[in-house]
């Protein structure tokens, strides 16, 4: 499958820049985590807008495969050691609550659900799309529980429409504001769910079925 060869709609309605976007670091290498009460979301709120402010700019980007640090903030996560699920398997899109959220292909809702709990999805959004003869999945988390109400199994969307848009804590899983963008081939038996965080004795199963989300936002940072 060429990816290159194809087009796909800005996920946040324009095009993520090193003009626009700041990569974020949430690896134990990141010592400035260590002075932060990460269970605290309005904390954990005012730490990753800081620094979007004192960049200047209006997206953070948080990494595919990124190793992370974060997830001792929930329970959801913190299972046996050889479990433990620390491998982040979308790309995050940190901005401010209220941010639209496009359908970057045409495709149809497979499912959603509200994922309830601390750190956990929140409103979450599946579409399902046909990509040379292929089916491919997206997932959309962390979003405003109104964005669930009137969607329907099923309902198609045309690349470019408005899908949903990026919601607040705590009931985007509680969480600092971002969009949780993650691409499956496979879902399984999950509905309205997928992991978005996989441990790291399983991640050459999850790398295979959940493609670079980066594939589809075209987002190649520069920052330093």
């Amino acid at each position: 499958m060429n990816w290159n060869d194809m087009d796909f709609f800005p996920v946040m309605g324009e095009m993520l820049t090193s003009e626009n976007t700041l990569q974020l670091d949430f690896t134990a290498a990141n010592q400035a985590l260590d002075a932060v009460n990460l269970s605290d979301t309005a904390e954990f709120d005012r730490f990753v807008f800081a620094q979007l402010k004192s960049a200047g700019k209006k997206y953070g980007i948080g990494g595919y495969l990124e190793n992370r640090a974060i997830y001792r903030r929930s329970e959801v996560f913190a299972t046996e050691s050889a479990d433990f699920r620390n491998i982040h398997l979308g790309i995050d899109i940190w901005t401010e609550a209220g941010a639209q959220v496009f359908a970057p292909l045409a495709g149809k809702v497979h499912s959603f659900q509200d994922n309830t709990g601390f750190g956990n999805y929140g409103p979450t959004i599946i579409l399902e799309h046909e990509l040379e003869g292929k089916t491919l999945f997206s997932l959309y988390g962390h979003l405003f529980r109104k964005d669930l109400e009137k969607l329907l199994v099923g309902q198609e969307f045309q690349a470019g429409e408005l899908l949903c848009h990026v919601g607040p804590f705590p009931e985007n899983g509680d969480w600092p504001p971002h969009l949780h963008f993650q691409l499956m081939w496979d879902l399984g038996e999950n509905w309205g769910d997928y992991p978005g965080v996989a441990a790291e004795k399983d991640l050459e199963f999850y790398q295979e079925n959940c493609p670079d989300p980066n594939l589809v936002l075209r987002f190649y940072p520069k920052n330093s």
